[in-house]
């Protein structure tokens, strides 16, 4: 299943059918009170049984549903949700990208850091460059979104944990990052610093995640791409790893790492491309100019 929460009375989820966007608030009418927005339906556990009641209800009565659809052209996506618990993002973990810092690509653990979600934004929104950078960065990235909570799990276990994946772009303030590492947290935490979606797609949907393509693109040129089996820690091992350091919680994100992150300027347009999914892009302002 392939989801998106749009601006529609609020933000509310909306499953993808090939003629648009149709809102679970929808589904009320026939008595099937499902949550409306995507944050509850993973946090209540709800994803599991619209899947279920949607695949039969689209096999058996989709043109009951056409009514409410909302056409590819009037939609105006939302970031997923505003408000998850935890973003954790994964640092240096393709090689070519930690040489892009001079940096070492980390071998035995993680190198882990986390945003606050009053970064996040959405599908079409602005990436703002703060007026404190001269350089700022964005890369795009797998995000993968935990289905209920866990702690001390195993790479084995990690699959029934997993609610779906995602694209994101993660901006870096790179200047401020360089002045010392131990500015990492300020270098990642400005506003408009974490994109995601605009849809989210179940694992049933992925053939074979580790060899889907990420690439970062920068005005219509891709920058930097390669496949999610090239990574140094392949999702499931952030999965299990950070689920040792603390309690993992429905909705919780990992962003997994970039191919490569580019440098971006007013006017600028960035873009995520991974294979199978809809591109996630976001124009770029520089507040320095817009001041």
């Amino acid at each position: 299943m392939r989801l998106a929460s749009i601006k529609y009375g609020g933000e509310v989820a909306a499953i993808i059918t090939k003629e648009g966007l149709l809102p679970v608030r929808a589904f009320k009418d026939s008595g099937m009170n499902f949550a409306e927005n995507l944050f509850s339906l993973i946090s209540t556990e709800q994803l599991e049984e619209l899947q279920g009641w949607w695949e039969a209800e689209s096999r058996d009565n989709f043109s009951y549903w056409t009514r409410y659809i909302v056409p590819f052209d009037k939609v105006v996506y939302a970031p997923l949700y505003r408000h998850p618990r935890k973003i954790w993002g994964i640092g240096l973990n393709y090689m070519e990208h930690a040489k892009d810092l001079h940096e070492n690509t980390p071998k035995t653990e993680p190198a882990s850091f986390m945003k606050p979600d009053t970064s996040i934004i959405g599908h079409g929104d602005f990436i703002e460059i703060p007026i404190q950078s001269q350089r700022t960065t964005a890369e795009a990235e797998l995000g993968v979104i935990i289905k209920k909570r866990c702690y001390g799990i195993g790479e084995k276990e990690v699959g029934e944990y997993i609610a779906g994946y995602t694209t994101i772009i993660d901006m870096t303030a790179e200047d401020i990052l360089m002045q010392n590492p131990r500015y990492l947290t300020r270098s990642k935490s400005f506003n408009t610093f974490f994109s995601f979606g605009p849809h989210f797609v179940t694992p049933d949907e992925i053939d074979d995640l580790f060899n889907l393509k990420v690439a970062t693109v920068i005005n219509g040129r891709v920058h930097r791409e390669n496949i999610i089996g090239n990574m140094t820690f392949r999702p499931e091992t952030l999965v299990a790893f950070h689920s040792q350091v603390m309690t993992l919680l429905p909705g919780d994100i990992i962003s997994t790492g970039t191919p490569g992150a580019v440098a971006i300027s007013e006017g600028d347009v960035v873009e995520c491309h991974i294979e199978g999914f809809t591109p996630l892009v976001n124009p770029v302002r520089d507040l320095k100019i817009q001041k």
